[in-house]
């Protein structure tokens, strides 16, 4: 039944009211609250890399769009605008619910109290609308010219659609790429990608991991260095253990321990010492020979250690590999640590080994990077985190004639602490990203996650203090993270968000 001019004029005015009121109030409410609207579109997972362009071009065509649809003139023009706009914020909806990898919080104003579903529905009905309002406009009068008329809008409407469905994708990819492997600093926030378990009072701030295993979590004490203290992943019961050794023969300074598999290693760079033994009877049996005196170390296995050295160039860090079963024992590749500065404070950073993929991460303390490597100590590659600190910002003094060196300022530290899980590296960072809140990081402590594989960043998340203690120390496994923060050792389940991460590289071997 076709219906009355005056009709088809009277159902365009309404749908044309309705979308000056739906984008009028959208506007608004961006404009309002504009800061925010910046943040949500900076935790966007499609359009992250874009949210700083994408929050001024919104509103601005929302509003354009209104003033169109009330002057009569631009009505036709109005309506397709329309029609474009809310296809693309219907596909942008429909891939992050069907294709991303986390779906972040809704926009703002009423909208807000939408779940994406609704949302979505939500503006599929305006979508129609749009379509309706079109389909309404008045046709030349001929009726050979009325048949192409609606052929045209037909074909207008569908390349309209397809269109705007191609710009969001494209910007998707794009965006993907972008925070993936060239980051401007903007973080990613899915939401609780842990989740905590629970907290032990350790009683004592001097704890430090030592290791895991599919069973315990074991951590070391400095203040006590002969005792270990294992804690069940699934009932959180403690049982102190105590490693046989005799001290008196080794005058040890600086002593770590360390738990691979069956294994345990007491290590001290400064003697320098390593004790190997099996986690079966705690009994430290078996002495490495031949060390070089050494600041950090991993052990590999029972007869090979991955370290650093100050044996560089004027007493530079240099990571070597000692091997007791090979001659030269050691062999130390110098161009792994890159110097910018002195080659020992702008080169500091922690070294992690895993036993998993067998491999070593090198962190700098001080700047944006990290380097991966092998057990022969060559390199895999070198990439970056996402700040853009890429030059330590630290003022070193000579003295004595120049035999030594100190800091002559506080260092600005890029990377505090850092865990590695098979494929996932997880970096405590203390640099502020764009549209970050001081209230967020008042609160907790912020973790970036990479995949080593990809070499790719993942996401962050806050790691929320308890009290007001300072972390000293993560760990990470498949299902848990290890937290130590003053006194308590905070323990966080890891939710499918990650879980699924560190399965992926299970997955690709299997």
């Amino acid at each position: 039944m076709k219906l009355r001019p005056q009709i088809r004029n009277l159902i365009t005015e309404i749908i044309c009211l309705l979308y000056v009121l739906l984008f009028v109030y959208a506007a608004s409410s961006k404009l309002l609250d504009f800061e925010n609207f910046q943040v949500q579109l900076g935790q966007s997972p499609l359009l992250s890399s874009y949210a700083i362009s994408i929050s001024y071009i919104v509103p601005t065509i929302e509003l354009l769009i209104s003033l169109m649809l009330m002057i009569p003139k631009f009505r036709s023009t109005g309506l397709y605008a329309s029609l474009s706009l809310m296809t693309m914020f219907s596909s942008y909806i429909f891939i992050m619910l069907h294709f991303s990898s986390f779906v972040p919080c809704s926009c703002g104003g009423i909208l807000e109290k939408m779940s994406w579903n609704v949302h979505l529905i939500f503006n599929l009905f305006f979508v129609g609308l749009a379509l309706t309002s079109i389909l309404m406009l008045s046709p030349s009068k001929t009726a050979n010219i009325i048949q192409t008329d609606r052929k045209k809008r037909w074909f207008y409407i569908s390349s309209n659609i397809i269109f705007s469905t191609i710009i969001i994708i494209a910007l998707f990819l794009s965006s993907e790429k972008i925070m993936r492997y060239e980051n401007p600093f903007i973080r990613r926030f899915p939401k609780h990608p842990i989740v905590q378990d629970t907290i032990i009072d350790l009683k004592f701030n001097s704890y430090y991991f030592a290791g895991s295993d599919r069973e315990k979590i074991y951590l070391g004490n400095y203040s006590n260095p002969l005792h270990i203290t294992a804690i069940s992943k699934k009932t959180k019961n403690k049982e102190s253990i105590k490693i046989i050794f005799d001290s008196k023969k080794t005058l040890f300074s600086s002593v770590k321990i360390r738990i691979r598999d069956s294994s345990f290693y007491l290590m001290d760079g400064t003697v320098p010492a390593v004790f190997t033994g099996s986690k079966s009877n705690w009994k430290a049996e078996k002495q490495l020979t031949g060390l070089p005196y050494f600041t950090l170390a991993e052990p590999i296995n029972q007869t090979k250690i991955i370290l650093r050295s100050s044996n560089g160039r004027n007493a530079e860090h240099s990571i070597g590999i000692f091997n007791e079963t090979k001659s030269p024992k050691i062999k130390y590749n110098s161009s792994l640590l890159q110097k910018q500065i002195d080659g020992i404070f702008d080169t500091d950073g922690m070294l992690l080994f895993d036993e998993k993929t067998n491999r070593a991460v090198y962190t700098y303390y001080y700047r944006n990077e990290y380097i991966v490597i092998d057990t022969n100590a060559n390199l895999e590659y070198s990439a970056n985190t996402i700040d853009t600190t890429t030059k330590a910002k630290i003022k070193v003094a000579h003295l004595k004639n120049n035999t030594e060196r100190k800091l002559s300022a506080p260092a600005i530290t890029v990377n505090a602490y850092t865990a590695v899980c098979e494929n996932l590296l997880f970096v405590n960072s203390t640099v502020f990203g764009r549209f970050e809140s001081d209230k967020l990081w008042e609160q907790s402590f912020i973790i970036d996650v990479y995949n080593l594989d990809t070499k790719s960043y993942l996401m962050s998340f806050s790691l929320y203090k308890i009290g007001n203690k300072k972390l000293s120390s993560i760990i990470v496994t498949p299902e848990y993270l290890y937290a130590i923060m003053g006194t308590d050792l905070g323990i966080y389940r890891l939710r499918d968000l990650l879980k699924n991460e560190i399965n992926s590289l299970k997955s690709k071997e299997n």
